[in-house]
C-alpha cells in the first residue's frame, strides 16, 4: 500500500514538473526578438517591448511597453505601425512622450495590471557609464504571461537589484558600449537565476550575434540560453 502511495506521489510530481516545463516551452515559442531590443510576445494579448525598425505587416499590439526615451527604444513611427485605438502604451513617468490614446505612466517599484497582464516595474541603469543614469528613472518590466514571469531588461548594466528579481525568463542586453557586455550579462543572469535567458540588443546599433553566442557559451551548463535571432 505504501509503495502504491509513493508511486502515485512521484507520478504527480513528475507530471507537474513536466507541465511546468511544457508551459515554459509554450511561452518561449511565443516570444520573438524582432530586431535590436524589440520583443513581441504572442499570447492572448499581443505585447511589444521597445518597437524599433519594425518590418511591414506586423501584428497589431494590445500593449506596448517602452523603457526609456532613446530613439532605438521609443520610436513614434514604429509605435504608429502597430498601435490601434485600443492599444495601451506603458511608459515611464519621467519622460515626455508624443503618444495619445491609452497611455499608462509608471515608475520604478510600482506594480499594476494592464489588460489582465500583471506588471512589475524595475530599475534599468548604467553603473560604469553615463548613457542611462539611475536618476533618469528609466525602467525594465517583469510581466506575467501564461503564469510565467518574463523580465525585459531594457537598457541596463548588471545592477544590485537584479538579485531580488523573480523571473522565469530573462531578456538581457549583451552588446556592451551602452549596456552590459556578454560577460556582464552572463553574471546578471546568474544573479537573477531564470530558467531561460534570451540575449538581445545586438546586430543593429551595436554588437553582433557573436555577443549572443558568447553569452550562451558563458552560461553553458548553468542556465539555458535561447538565441531568438
Amino acid at each position: 500500500m505504501k509503495s502504491m502511495i509513493l508511486s502515485t506521489v512521484l507520478l504527480c510530481v513528475m507530471t507537474a514538473s513536466y507541465a511546468v516545463k511544457e508551459g515554459k516551452m509554450d511561452i518561449l515559442d511565443k516570444i520573438n526578438v524582432i530586431v535590436h531590443s524589440t520583443v513581441r510576445i504572442d499570447g492572448d494579448k499581443v505585447i511589444y517591448f521597445d518597437p524599433y525598425k519594425l518590418p511591414g505587416n506586423m501584428s497589431k499590439a494590445d500593449i506596448i511597453f517602452i523603457t526609456h526615451e532613446h530613439g532605438d527604444h521609443m520610436s513614434p513611427d514604429d509605435v504608429a505601425k502597430i498601435a490601434t485605438d485600443s492599444t495601451v502604451i506603458v511608459i515611464p513617468k519621467t519622460i515626455a512622450y508624443p503618444f495619445k490614446g491609452k497611455v499608462i505612466q509608471v515608475a520604478v517599484g510600482e506594480e499594476t495590471v494592464v489588460e489582465g497582464i500583471p506588471v512589475k516595474v524595475v530599475p534599468a541603469y548604467n553603473t560604469n557609464k553615463q548613457f542611462h543614469t539611475k536618476d533618469k528613472g528609466w525602467v525594465g518590466y517583469i510581466v506575467t504571461v501564461d503564469s510565467t514571469k518574463v523580465y525585459f531588461a531594457g537598457d541596463t548594466d548588471r545592477i544590485p537589484e537584479m538579485k531580488a528579481f523573480d523571473a522565469d525568463i530573462a531578456l538581457l542586453p549583451v552588446s556592451g558600449t551602452y549596456v552590459m557586455t556578454a560577460g556582464e550579462a552572463a553574471n546578471a543572469a546568474l544573479d537573477i537565476k531564470p530558467k531561460v535567458a534570451i540575449p538581445m540588443h545586438y546586430g543593429t546599433v551595436v554588437g553582433s550575434k557573436n555577443d549572443a553566442e558568447r553569452f550562451k557559451e558563458l552560461l553553458k551548463g548553468k542556465i539555458e540560453v535561447v538565441i531568438k535571432r
